[in-house]
């Protein structure tokens, strides 16, 4: 639940003495224009020390280059850590600054930010903003508080808990026909919005009402969940190649208006109100700001471009703020996987990364259900035969060249770790994890039957772990992966489903260029040859060859992933 303080100022009074009797003049139906910035000031969350809150000015006047937020507090609010907005305070008065990358704030624009504050006694809210010294007023909508936010109660806990969950036919056909597919073809997988032209139709294929319309038809009377792929940001993918979208790095106002807006404006119609909609929100995408951006030595151009413009944040944010507007649509951002944001340099400052784009944009952490960790990767679900805190002749397995100093060796201590860490930082305590179990059972023959020789620490956990990559940073195609866990609701703690996100069978990238009209590039760790980067500590790719562009099916991979299935078909 969030409060909304609200109360309307001097603002009117104020241009209408200094207007003097030209005031009188301004017609009922726009009188709203002459009040010149609203505030609206929840606080989202609070316990017996502190609290949580959410701001969002929009500026009515004169478009600006540089803005400031002022107000006073009654009590002894004191404002501890803060995102999207430098903040500052000096006894009561708080000030609130733009970023570099939000300073721009258009006449009818609007900009959030967020922070942390701690309080004895009473919390009592702020009565009086300023934006660059104008009084503003409070918008509440009119009712109290932001009236597209969902009906308080809508959404149950775990929308997958009791439900079905979709199957999509376009994939169960393709898997049926193949040899041993039927075995897996009646399992739920994730509906990728990854162009614009997804929403309605592909070459012929289902379109978004089509998905949705079938969804209702395999609900019945029970209860369903249908999960889609939110993925088509400006810049997208900036560390990779073979998964770059159809926008580019500027293109952040078409896709707000030609991706999110009709996407949201579909999911928003009364028809569909009985499904339980898990929308993932751009993979791959806020990580990359975070690890591949300067000073680090994985560093790429285009992820420092997508920095500076700041491109990604909003986008996630909008996407999170249109479509958490629709009462039974469940947002889960991506969160990567342990073998990308694991170590200590980037876990937290990731979480961080996440709740700034939660709160941009008029989003807030309440649009947020929960998070989804190795979306379309390879790691372990869990490894049975070494932990973080083993050691081998005194030395600790975060030695062993294959852990590398990691925190974490699996997705599932992985996700509740992080779960634990975006709870700390503000999210709400009821978020649930999805992990996208697709592609990381690693069965067959190669896989241990229990732990590595204990001659030195790499000879325990080589010979001991489930994941038989070359290294944690390969992605593409995996030589040797199986399926993992068939999707299951609350399997564990914190976690709202194992899930396949990733269809099996649809390909990472291509092994060697292929010209298309897709935007998808050739990465050369698609390419069973290529010998590495520092993304990968410069180790062969592992990938599999003769692959198609990614999303095409590939065959020989399906296969594969069946052989090598844990448990195994």
């Amino acid at each position: 639940m969030s409060r909304t303080r609200t109360a309307l100022l001097a603002a009117l009074a104020m241009v209408a003495a200094t207007a003097g009797a030209a005031a009188a003049a301004i017609p009922a139906d726009t009188g709203i224009a002459a009040i010149p910035c609203t505030v609206d000031y929840k606080v989202q969350n609070q316990w017996g020390t502190g609290f949580t809150a959410a701001v969002t000015v929009t500026n009515n006047s004169a478009a600006k280059t540089s803005w400031a937020v002022k107000w006073s507090y009654a009590g002894n609010q004191q404002v501890t850590s803060g995102w999207n907005a430098k903040i500052s305070q000096s006894g009561t008065a708080v000030t609130a600054g733009n970023e570099s990358y939000n300073a721009s704030l258009p006449s009818g624009g609007s900009v959030s930010f967020g922070f942390n504050a701690s309080y004895s006694g009473t919390n009592a809210l702020p009565t009086t903003f300023t934006l660059d010294g104008v009084t503003c007023n409070v918008d509440d909508g009119g009712g109290g508080g932001d009236p597209t936010d969902p009906p308080t109660g809508s959404k149950v806990d775990n929308p997958y808990a009791g439900a079905k969950v979709y199957v999509n036919p376009e994939w169960a056909a393709k898997a049926a026909a193949e040899p041993g597919g039927s075995r897996i073809s009646n399992q739920p997988t994730g509906v990728w919005l990854d162009r614009i032209a997804a929403i309605n139709s592909v070459n012929g294929g289902m379109g978004l009402r089509d998905h949705l319309d079938e969804a209702l038809e395999q609900k019945g009377t029970g209860e369903l969940a249908v999960q889609l792929v939110i993925y088509n940001l400006p810049g997208r993918d900036c560390a990779a190649l073979a998964s770059n979208g159809e926008l580019g790095a500027t293109e952040i106002d078409r896709y707000k208006t030609a991706y999110i807006d009709p996407i949201a404006a579909i999911l928003a119609d009364p028809k569909y109100a009985a499904l339980r909609i898990v929308t993932t929100v751009e993979i791959d995408s806020l990580p990359n700001l975070v690890t591949n951006v300067t000073p680090r030595p994985t560093v790429t151009a285009n992820c420092d471009t997508m920095k500076a413009n700041g491109n990604y944040i909003k986008g996630v944010g909008y996407a999170l703020n249109k479509l958490g507007d629709v009462p039974n649509v469940y947002n889960y951002v991506d969160a990567g996987h342990h073998g990308w944001l694991g170590w200590d340099d980037n876990f937290g400052a990731s979480a961080d990364m996440f709740k700034l784009a939660a709160t941009a944009e008029g989003a807030t952490v309440a649009d947020v259900h929960g998070f989804i960790v190795n979306t379309a990767n390879y790691s372990a679900l869990k490894e049975d035969y070494f932990t973080i805190n083993d050691t081998v002749n005194g030395t600790s397995v975060r030695l062993s060249k294959w852990v590398d100093w990691n925190r974490y060796v699996d997705e599932l201590s992985y996700a509740q770790a992080m779960r634990n860490q975006l709870v700390s930082i503000g999210f709400d305590s009821g978020i649930g994890m999805l992990i996208d179990t697709s592609r990381n059972g690693w069965g067959g023959t190669a896989r241990p039957t229990g732990p590595g020789a204990t001659t030195t620490v790499d000879t325990y956990v080589d010979g001991g772990r489930y994941d038989r990559r070359i290294h944690l940073g390969n992605w593409c195609n995996q030589s040797g992966a199986g399926l993992g866990e068939r999707p299951k609701a609350a399997p564990a703690a914190g976690i709202d489903a194992y899930v396949w996100i990733k269809p099996p069978g649809e390909s990472d990238g291509s092994s060697t260029a292929i010209p298309n009209d897709e935007g998808k590039g050739f990465d050369r760790m698609c390419d069973p040859t290529y010998t590495g980067n520092p993304r990968n500590n410069n180790n062969m790719s592992g990938a599999l060859a003769n692959a198609p562009l990614s999303g095409h099916w590939f065959s020989a991979q399906f296969q594969e992933l069946m052989r090598n299935a844990y448990p195994a078909l």
